[in-house]
């Protein structure tokens, strides 16, 4: 097997996208260790938590998306797709390290991402969807906000969290506390 991607400083803005819609981060994409990482259950989206308190939000273009959006990327081969940072939730655990990050399963209906941190908390987002003159999200600006938290949700640091795999109303984490909790979910 090999290495077919790394990720490192990949912010590109799409050749398309109206200046006035770019809210994509400049700079390096994270300034310290990547703790986590989570897969959205279409392969579309990663979500990558750091040790700076970032999280940052991936995206896969095909290879077709990418050379009519970023016809000025480095050369690749006309069968490769590129991962490219879309977006970051700067202080996503009040500057301590996502530790985990998991994303509902498709059957879930909801779309949630769930992080635990070195903050004791589970922090639970949404994607934002209004469509509103300068907000909203779109799948190369999404915007997520925190839609739920558990405060002290273990104590110590919350070192995994995951959906349940066919129920997106359970989930369950485990922290330096030695304990395993099950927790219930309901939208809001």
């Amino acid at each position: 097997w090999y290495c077919a991607a790394t990720l490192g400083n990949n912010i590109l803005v799409p050749q398309s996208m109206p200046a006035s819609e770019v809210a994509i981060p400049t700079g390096p994409v994270h300034a310290s260790t990547v703790w986590s990482l989570g897969l959205t259950p279409g392969g579309v989206r990663l979500f990558s938590g750091s040790e700076d308190g970032s999280m940052a939000i991936w995206k896969m273009y095909t290879s077709t998306e990418r050379k009519r959006l970023f016809p000025r990327a480095d050369n690749r081969s006309s069968t490769d797709g590129l991962w490219n940072c879309v977006g970051k939730l700067p202080d996503a655990h009040s500057s301590y390290a996502p530790l985990s990050i998991d994303c509902a399963p498709s059957r879930a209906g909801h779309g949630r991402i769930v992080s635990g941190g070195g903050d004791n908390c589970i922090n639970i987002y949404r994607e934002e969807t209004t469509v509103v003159s300068g907000g909203g999200s779109s799948s190369d600006a999404p915007k997520f906000s925190i839609e739920a938290m558990a405060v002290d949700a273990h104590d110590g640091d919350v070192n995994c969290v995951k959906w349940h795999p066919r129920d997106g109303t359970c989930l369950v984490s485990c922290g330096d506390d030695g304990a395993v909790k099950l927790w219930k979910y309901q939208r809001g």
